[in-house]
């Protein structure tokens, strides 16, 4: 200072005098002037809503309405002695008392005992609580008589940031008015106007970042755009409002968007690399990025989003030209992502990888197909398929059928009535030196007297097939060797093989190592090698079909699997 003089702040030097300046708030403005028009002024207000949209403000500017000395009117004149003593607080019939400090019953009381008497030199008293909802229970308790009955020169104005606090007895004794957050674009008019008046040299963008940094709250710009001042002076440049208020710089949010369309993974990791070396918390800045996707998204969902966006008419074009080349979908799938990794900072030891990894996934997320284009393909596809031969795998259940019935046939067939004189088709008496398919039958017999040892069996080679005599083999080791090798079991086979043959055969059980022996497959491996065999063909099948090629064209894809059912 100096020239000597204490400097006053912004908040304070451009506080609203009168109705007029009042930013934001026109609809209570408009009903306090109407009532005091035509002379419906109540008794007791309440003024609700966000810190910094003018509250107090409007409190004092309604106190010099009702006791300027011009007269009642709708905007006062101040310039009147009492119009003077309200805005420098001085007044003796305005009180103006913070509710936080002053809660307890005894400041009420005292309050109540003091506005029994005339006003000194004006019309009212006037008293204005401030946070009124830090009063305690029983302050509210001994204000409710007064608050219902007041004095007729007695006018009360609270205001408050929480009025659900606030007991129902006080809310149902007051007129109600609540004020909106700022918008963005008056908050911008607004220090327009007051960058005018400082001769300061500023850009509209950097007005932006600083209303930004108000969020919906004039004080709060007014507070922060002061602080600009002190850093830079009369020229203001965009960076060092940037770097001062620590916000995201919009064309730094438009770059790494727009990267995340393109794919561009080295310019999205370079964007986040930028906002780390700036210094920009983490957090801030995915909510900034959400923020962002939130404008695009409404967009792209809406036919006038110049109604619903809080943005300057600059920015709602460069978010147009971006969002020209993208879908609703596109920007919602993204901002899912963005959402829940902001979410997960919260308590992040690493924030910047958490938000690269967000960054990295909404850059390479693959396109959607629009599910109309999918039922069109589909139709293509079938009206190409209509003169194909038929699928693989429709043959086969065509061909199931004979199939089971011929083994449902054969399996009722090794049911022998009697035992000891099995059915021609199926005992091997007239060949006992027989092949593997001997060996078969002879385990199909068995299963059909013993499940669990035709099990057993299943497992195991046939080394020998001879008059009198079967030997048996099992890997070494195995828990079917362990099995085959109880004597129990081998008695209980060899009658099955006597009933089988229709003579005496002894069975014989050996143990074999794998890989080193000639020995022939088991039942259990040649099927499991037949079927390794049967989808090998069938996916060659599958690969090879003209419909698979042609759905292979239509939706430019490729066979990974196929499987059997």
């Amino acid at each position: 200072m100096s020239n000597g003089t204490q400097y006053q702040v912004l908040a304070l030097k451009y506080r609203p005098q009168s109705f007029s300046e009042l930013v934001g708030q026109e609809h209570v403005s408009r009903t306090l002037q109407n009532a005091i028009d035509s002379g419906r002024v109540a008794h007791a207000f309440l003024f609700t809503g966000a810190r910094g949209v003018g509250k107090t403000s409007t409190a004092r500017i309604m106190a010099k309405t009702l006791n300027c000395a011009v007269g009642v009117t709708h905007e006062p004149c101040n310039e009147c002695p009492q119009c003077i003593e309200i805005r420098k607080g001085t007044s003796t019939d305005v009180f103006e008392i913070d509710g936080a400090s002053n809660n307890g019953v005894d400041d009420v009381r005292d309050l109540r005992d003091n506005i029994k008497y005339l006003p000194s030199h004006s019309r009212y008293r006037i008293i204005i609580i401030d946070e009124v909802h830090m009063l305690s229970t029983n302050a509210f308790n001994a204000l409710l008589k007064t608050l219902e009955e007041p004095p007729e020169h007695v006018k009360f104005i609270f205001a408050t940031t929480e009025p659900h606090k606030l007991p129902v007895t006080i809310l149902s004794r007051c007129q109600r008015f609540d004020f909106k957050r700022v918008t963005l674009t008056k908050i911008i008019g607004r220090l327009r106007d007051i960058a005018g008046q400082e001769k300061v040299t500023i850009s509209d963008s950097a007005l932006g970042l600083i209303a930004r940094k108000g969020d919906g709250s004039m004080r709060d710009s007014l507070t922060a755009f002061d602080q600009v001042l002190a850093f830079c002076g009369d020229i203001v440049s965009d960076e060092d409002v940037a770097t001062l208020l620590g916000t995201i710089d919009r064309r730094l949010l438009a770059e790494i968007s727009a990267a995340v369309f393109e794919g561009n993974t080295q310019g999205v990791l370079a964007g986040v690399k930028q906002v780390d070396l700036v210094g920009y918390n983490m957090r801030q800045f995915c909510q900034e990025l959400i923020d962002h996707f939130r404008n695009l998204l409404v967009i792209r969902s809406v036919k006038k989003p110049e109604e619903i966006l809080d943005i300057t008419a600059a920015e709602l074009d460069e978010l147009h030209k971006q969002s020209l080349h993208v879908t609703a979908l596109d920007v919602q799938r993204r901002l899912t992502l963005f959402i829940k990794a902001e979410s997960e900072l919260a308590y992040a030891s690493f924030p910047r990888l958490i938000v690269e990894m967000a960054l990295l996934k909404a850059s390479l997320l693959a396109p959607l197909v629009p599910i109309q284009e999918l039922i069109e393909k589909i139709k293509l596809l079938e009206t190409a398929t209509v003169h194909t031969p038929s699928l693989p795998w429709e043959t086969g259940r065509a061909a199931s059928a004979p199939l089971q019935q011929k083994a449902g046939h054969t399996a009722a067939n090794v049911h022998p009535t009697h035992p000891a004189q099995p059915d021609a088709d199926v005992t091997p008496a007239a060949n006992p030196a027989g092949s593997q398919g001997d060996w078969g039958r002879f385990v199909l017999f068995v299963n059909s007297n013993d499940l669990q040892h035709g099990a057993v069996l299943e497992h195991g080679s046939p080394l020998k097939q001879e008059p009198g005599l079967i030997e048996i083999g099992f890997p070494a080791g195995s828990y079917y060797l362990t099995a085959a090798q109880d004597a129990e079991f081998i008695d209980d086979v060899q009658k099955l093989a006597c009933s089988f043959t229709g003579g005496k055969t002894v069975v014989r059980v050996k143990s074999i190592e794998a890989g080193l022996t000639d020995a022939p497959l088991s039942l259990a491996e040649k099927k499991k090698s037949d079927d390794e065999q049967l989808m090998e063909e069938l996916r060659l099948e599958v690969e090879n079909h003209p419909v698979t090629k042609e759905a292979e064209r239509v939706f430019g894809c490729s066979v990974t699997n196929v499987q059997s059912f």
